[in-house]
């Protein structure tokens, strides 16, 4: 049986526009999404995240399940518009009450909070005010809001992300219109990777601060594997390319202090812009962390395509299995992705905060849910994590997505990553079967392979 080293950190996650729900509750402010699913066609089945899985609500119960679980921590996310409706300016006490009670409650069951900061619900008074992330004006606003939080929790709260994936706030916000607030323009997605990027690491000071010696601080990011689909130079050349627009754009300014230049120059040529950087930018940005979060769910294989505008190439699908989102299930690309970080930016450590899985889930009538498909996902993906292990990445932890059933953003209530089920029409849950296999692997710091 695998078993993990001593100390290793089982946990799973979720975000606060996909669970909380109550979004006019206690003073909360709209964000940029609550604006984009009244959008007509945007959101599958013309779903909202108004109710969700009604956490706010719940969010005692909710722990109690986390404990049952055995759950050592739990990485959620905090809403910035029911702490500061207007994005600034005022404090929402009762909005911060919530996080109060939500900490205070997990470290009762002796589950550790790991709280993001952002986790893509701008509050709208933001978007509408300067433009969102492609404005520069956004990142004092959110190095206030990191200091008013951090203030409240930083006696108890020692584990910080500052940004969730912001490849998808920068690129899927504000160049391709798919996610929130959908601004259809690739030079505001350039834009705004830099803001938040700027934002992350001026606003890692204030956690410390308000934290003391105990804090420790990082960053969510949607990391990929990347695969050329053929051994031509033309694909090949593509592969490194997308690495360059997915990874790093991303990684190299957090460790080395630098935009990948392949990357600046596509950007300049192709769409005639490069990110506006100050004087102290990168410095800013490229203050050491404490530890780098990887969001992990699939790999990239792709094939030059000169007809395809800026990036020049297109996605490939080879044969396998495949998840209800249409992601490939390929394991061995997370052992790649973890050794190669180790190698190439030497991270002081790692932490899976999102890994799971989208299948079809239904409740039996004697209410259970059999989803062996995911209990399997996991398992396959732990095996390749603690190979890396093995290999020398210095992995401390494992958040699984997600803790249950929620909004899956454009996919509305249609996709369930949960090991909890929710029946969004009672808000009842289940323990889904892939749920109970978890808190064995939990309970033994490893795993059976069969």
């Amino acid at each position: 049986m695998p078993v993990f080293p001593d100390g290793f950190l089982w946990g799973a996650a979720t975000s606060s526009y996909q669970v909380e729900g109550a979004v006019s509750a206690d003073g909360r402010g709209p964000s940029i999404w609550d604006t984009f699913c009244k959008l007509p066609g945007k959101i599958a089945g013309g779903d909202t995240g108004d109710a969700a899985c009604d956490h706010y609500n719940r969010c005692h119960a909710d722990v109690d399940i986390m404990a049952g679980l055995g759950l050592q921590a739990y990485r959620f996310s905090i809403a910035w518009p029911r702490v500061l409706p207007e994005g600034v300016g005022a404090v929402n006490e009762a909005g911060l009450d919530f996080y109060d009670r939500l900490v205070d409650a997990l470290l009762a069951k002796g589950i550790t909070p790991y709280p993001t900061l952002y986790h893509w619900d701008l509050p709208q008074a933001l978007e509408d005010a300067f433009g969102g992330w492609p404005s520069r004006e956004i990142v004092p606003a959110f190095v206030h809001y990191a200091d008013v939080v951090s203030r409240r929790l930083g006696d108890r709260v020692h584990n910080w992300m500052t940004l969730n994936e912001p490849w998808v706030s920068a690129f899927l916000g504000y160049s391709t219109g798919f996610h929130a607030p959908g601004a259809n323009d690739p030079a505001l997605g350039v834009q705004a990777s830099h803001h938040l990027l700027l934002a992350h690491g001026q606003a890692a000071p204030a956690l410390r601060a308000n934290g003391g010696a105990q804090t420790r601080v990082g960053i969510a990011l949607d990391l990929h594997w990347v695969d050329a689909a053929t051994d031509s130079e033309a694909d090949r050349a593509a592969a490194y390319r997308q690495d360059g627009i997915q990874n790093r754009w991303f990684l190299d300014p957090v460790f080395k202090g630098a935009y990948p230049e392949d990357i600046v120059e596509m950007y300049r040529r192709e769409i005639g812009t490069e990110p506006d950087i100050h004087d102290g930018d990168m410095a800013a940005i490229a203050a050491p962390i404490d530890f780098l979060g990887i969001n992990y769910y699939f790999r990239n294989v792709v094939k030059a395509d000169e007809s395809v505008p800026v990036v020049k190439m297109r996605a490939v699908k080879p044969e396998g299995e495949y998840t209800e989102m249409g992601w490939e299930v390929h394991p061995e690309s997370l052992y790649k992705l973890l050794v190669h970080l180790k190698e190439a930016y030497n991270p002081p450590a790692l932490y899976i905060t999102e890994n799971g899985a989208a299948f079809t889930d239904r409740a039996s009538p004697e209410g259970q849910v059999s989803d062996p498909r995911r209990a399997a996902y996991l398992r396959a993906h732990f095996a390749a994590s603690h190979r890396a292990i093995a290999a020398g990445a210095p992995l401390r932890g494992y958040f699984v997505w997600s803790l249950m059933d929620n909004f899956e953003w454009s996919f509305g209530y249609s996709k369930r990553f949960g090991i909890v089920y929710v029946d969004f029409e009672t808000q009842q849950r289940i323990v889904k079967q892939s749920g109970a296999w978890y808190a064995e692997v939990i309970k033994q710091n490893g795993f059976d392979h069969e």
